[in-house]
């Protein structure tokens, strides 16, 4: 293991996910050590990871405390200079860390994140007829938050995610307040992660609906916050329409699934409109 991979530390934000966080943490060195924390208050995946593997520890959030909020309890433990931020349904290609490794060789620990590609690229490679451009590091404004290394020498915000999210965009605000700070984000195109995309908490009718209170709520908050009330409702006023039209769509044609995610896509958004937390969890639905 070299110095660099001495210095990482990974954290993954668990809900219920033991059918598949061990295909995730199996993918990572033993030598490395790795926190989970899981959003919930069951004690069994904590003994269970533990005593299975000896570089993990296991976080019992009591609670879910949504991606930002559990991903902050799982940095403030940790004590290395670099945090790996993964998804618990998300694989390491063999050599990801390694091309990390080659890549800071070249950036010289000048980067706030560094990103892995996925495995079917992440898109930044691509020119306008999908063929991979030769370009290795790819600076880019944003990267998604389910693999992503972060300099803690570099992003020294109290609270690295802000924790009024509970659901979605929570990575891009971080990247944009990052940018904002003149830091760098880098995409690396050899250093592949595999995203198993949904597989963590399932498919349930409720994570489902929850899923798209969210993504309304954090839709307007994200664009409120950088960008101002205007820009919000710019945003997210055509999907409210787009919503309304689809609700009685799903009400003449008796599709009772298509009704509520539109119902709740329309809460979420009035929700936010009203300048209310993103209280929802799929608990409580």
């Amino acid at each position: 293991m070299n110095s660099f991979e001495k210095n990482i530390t990974f954290v993954i934000v668990s809900f219920k996910s033991s059918h598949i966080i061990e295909q995730c943490i199996k993918s990572i060195k033993s030598s490395i050590k790795i926190i989970v924390v899981e959003n919930s208050d069951n004690i069994y995946i904590k003994s269970y990871l533990e005593n299975k593997f000896s570089n993990v520890e296991v976080v019992i959030a009591k609670e879910n405390l949504g991606y930002g909020k559990g991903n902050n309890l799982g940095i403030s433990k940790v004590n290395t200079q670099y945090v790996f931020i993964l998804n618990p349904d998300a694989i390491l290609e063999e050599s990801c860390l390694a091309e990390l490794f080659k890549a800071n060789s070249i950036l010289k620990d000048e980067f706030a994140i560094m990103a892995p590609n996925y495995s079917n690229n992440y898109g930044f490679f691509l020119d306008q007829n999908n063929h991979l451009k030769k370009k290795e590091i790819m600076e880019v404004d944003f990267v998604k938050g389910f693999a992503m290394l972060i300099n803690l020498k570099k992003v020294t915000f109290d609270k690295i995610f802000d924790e009024n999210f509970f659901l979605f965009l929570e990575e891009i605000d971080l990247c944009k307040r990052i940018k904002s700070k003149g830091e760098k984000i880098f995409v690396i195109q050899s250093s592949k992660v595999q995203h198993l995309e949904n597989q963590a908490s399932g498919e349930s009718l409720n994570i489902e609906l929850c899923r798209n209170w969210h993504w309304m709520w954090s839709l307007f908050y994200y664009n409120y916050k950088h960008y101002g009330l205007f820009t919000a409702y710019k945003v997210t006023i055509p999907k409210l329409f787009s919503s309304l039209v689809k609700l009685f769509i799903a009400i003449i044609l008796f599709n009772r699934k298509k009704f509520l995610i539109h119902y709740f896509r329309l809460r979420g958004l009035f929700n936010a409109f009203l300048k209310k937390s993103s209280w929802l969890r799929p608990d409580n639905i």
